[in-house]
């Protein structure tokens, strides 16, 4: 492979590494909220509104039930409208949050309802306020569970950004697809899959490794 060839594959790597970063960091507060609403806010939940938990859970399932790559051009109005361009790392950012979130809310949303009834219940009889019972005790009991399903949505993030490289979102996608594909440039392909492959490996060591240490702390 070229020197050529090897500073668009770093810089594709970086660009990968951006649109996911960026796109995590909404998705951590953005899914972990909307996973603790729809578990407080259930039937016989510390902030019961039924109504709005079954509204709000209809509007997950939807965007959870939506392909990728049909979302990514349905959003393209939307992208245009807050990135100004449809093409490009920031322009990728806007689906893959928007995917990716509801997923998240699902998964913290599992995690959450893990922490036994008893253990809020417990809280309650001693007069903590319904605040206190989400950050002393929800969150904390949930948290390596809430690790571990964030892991697994970063891993689906990286898939999301290979497929927007489709639309000319940039990344390893684009890399892959310019080269690797449309001018049949083998070895630019295998050394995609192989970045691809490490990044997953790194990011679900790691996130292992930190969910394990809370749940054994």
């Amino acid at each position: 492979m070229s020197q050529r060839m090897l500073e668009a594959l770093w810089q594709a790597f970086l660009d990968t590494v951006w649109m996911v970063g960026a796109s995590a960091v909404i998705v951590w507060f953005a899914g972990l909220a909307l996973g603790l609403f729809l578990v407080t806010s259930g039937k016989g939940g510390i902030f019961a509104a039924p109504r709005a938990n079954a509204v709000l859970g209809a509007l997950v399932n939807g965007f959870r039930a939506t392909p990728f790559i049909i979302l990514l051009v349905a959003l393209i109005p939307l992208t245009r409208l807050l990135t100004g361009t449809t093409i490009g790392v920031w322009a990728a950012i806007v689906p893959i949050t928007i995917s990716a979130t509801p997923f998240f809310a699902r998964i913290a949303e599992v995690s959450l309802r893990e922490v036994g009834a008893g253990v809020v219940e417990a809280a309650q009889a001693m007069g903590c306020k319904r605040r206190h019972i989400i950050f002393n005790v929800l969150l904390p009991e949930a948290m390596p569970g809430i690790i571990g399903g964030f892991t697994i949505t970063l891993v689906a993030m990286i898939n999301a950004s290979a497929m927007a490289g489709a639309i000319g979102a940039g990344g390893l996608g684009d890399l892959a697809i310019r080269y690797g594909y449309q001018r049949y440039d083998t070895a630019v392909m295998l050394a995609v899959i192989a970045v691809l492959i490490v990044l997953v490996c790194v990011i679900q060591f790691i996130g292992d490794r930190y969910a394990h240490y809370l749940r054994y702390r």
